[in-house]
Parts: C-alpha cells; structure tokens; sequence
C-alpha cells in the first residue's frame, strides 16, 4: 500500500463531499440535535438528574459519540456499496496505478474522517448550549478518529460481504440499533441485568461513550485509560479484514 496513493482516493471523497454535504447534512447533523432536544428536554422534564448530573447534559457525550459512528458507518456502508456497485467509482479508480489496498486504507480513512467531522461540530454546538463543564472534550477527537476507523472496518467488511444493498436492513437493525440503545448513552447500564454490561463491553461505542463522557466532565481515571486501549486494540485487529474480504469481492 502506497500512503500517497491512497491519500489521493481520500482527496477525491474529500472534494465530493464539499460538493454535495448538504445532502447529509440532516442525517449525521440534525438528527443527533433531534435525539438530544427531544430526549434531554422532554424525558429532561421527568428524570432531572442522573448521578447528580441534568439529564441533558448526561446524554450530550453520548450523541458525539452516536453521531461520530453513524457518520462513519452511514459512509463506509451504503456509500462504499453505491461507489462499488452502482456508481463503479472503484472500478475507474482501480484502472488507475492505484491498487486494492490503497482503495480500501482511504475508505477506511475517510469514513473515520467523517466521524471526526461530525464529532466536532457536536462538540462545537453542545459546548456553546454549556452542555460539557471541560475543555479537556476537544481531547476525544482524536479518539473520535480511532473509532472511527473501526467503525470502517465493521462497515467495509458488511458492504464486502453484502448481496445487495437491502442487507444493510440487517445490519442496522440487529447490530447498530441495539448498540445505539444499550451503550450507555441514554442511562446508566449498571441500572441493566448484568448480562447487558457485559455484552455492551464488546461494544465499541460502549467504550467511546465512556470515554466522551468522562473527557466531557473532566474527570478522567484510570477505567479511561482501559477504554482507549480496548478501543486502539480493537482496530488494530480488525485491520486486515476489510481489505481481505474486499479483495474476494472484487478479484475474480
């Protein structure tokens, strides 16, 4: 893999998305906006507080991290599907000196690009409402970025694996929804059986919660420092599914 290469197939999504931004604008933007006025103003209304904390400023670390992981999901499924499939953008592409593997490393990085782009503009609109009482939350973007990577992964390897573009159906709803509930955004998993606290430790929006969470109070503990490292672990491992099951896909 050429960095160089691949960095070019990462300019060419960079220039596309300024061209066409507005159209997910809504999805990655607004609906976490949505989500965080309509939870921490109207259930706000009943739960005041949560470990002694407002209940919108409870959930507020929890939608960047919602919203940083469907942006890269959003763009590493259904947009690396429609460029392979429908669009064949990776066919031109790879008619160039470019190879699989510099394809496959900028989509990677471009979907955990579009999770730091999303993340921040959270962090910019629940900073300016007062939502976090730390500046340390700018340090999650870069944690933003690893998650982001493997949020990729996961994505690129269903839309290598996928028949068609209705299986992401699927996807989202027995693996993105219920991760989306039961990562601790919207309540505290300790109030859950004990098998949910387990099972959502596998999950890696489970660890960014907590993270964006603890980075957003400014109470940053050792338990944090465990997070990150699941988080780095974890993307490490998964790195070289993506372009093994992508190179199935697509070398005959």
């Amino acid at each position: 893999m050429k960095v160089r290469r691949a960095f070019r197939v990462w300019q060419r999504h960079f220039t596309v998305y300024t061209k066409l931004y507005k159209s997910s604008f809504a999805l990655n933007f607004v609906e976490p906006i949505l989500y965080l006025a309509a939870m921490g103003l109207g259930l706000g209304a009943f739960v005041k507080e949560i470990r002694g904390v407002p209940y919108i400023n409870y959930i507020a670390p929890g939608i960047i991290a919602s919203s940083s992981m469907f942006a890269a999901i959003y763009e590493c499924t259904y947009g690396t599907f429609i460029r392979m499939t429908f669009q064949k953008t990776f066919d031109a592409i790879l008619a160039t000196p470019v190879n699989l593997e510099d394809l496959v490393a900028a989509e990677l990085m471009w979907g955990a690009t579009k999770s730091v782009i999303y993340g921040t503009t959270i962090i910019i609109v629940i900073s300016a409402f007062g939502l976090v009482y730390s500046p340390l939350v700018v340090l999650t973007i870069p944690v933003i970025f690893i998650s982001g990577l493997i949020f990729s992964e996961i994505s690129v390897i269903v839309a290598a694996k996928a028949p068609g573009i209705d299986y992401f159906n699927y996807f989202y709803t027995l693996l993105m929804t219920p991760m989306f509930l039961f990562s601790g955004i919207f309540f505290p998993l300790d109030s859950m059986p004990p098998a949910v606290t387990k099972i959502a430790f596998f999950m890696p929006l489970y660890h960014m919660v907590n993270i964006c969470r603890a980075f957003a109070y400014g109470k940053v503990t050792t338990a944090i420092g465990w997070d990150i490292l699941w988080i780095l672990v974890v993307a490490v491992l998964l790195a070289p599914y993506p372009f093994r099951l992508m190179r199935k896909r697509l070398v005959k």
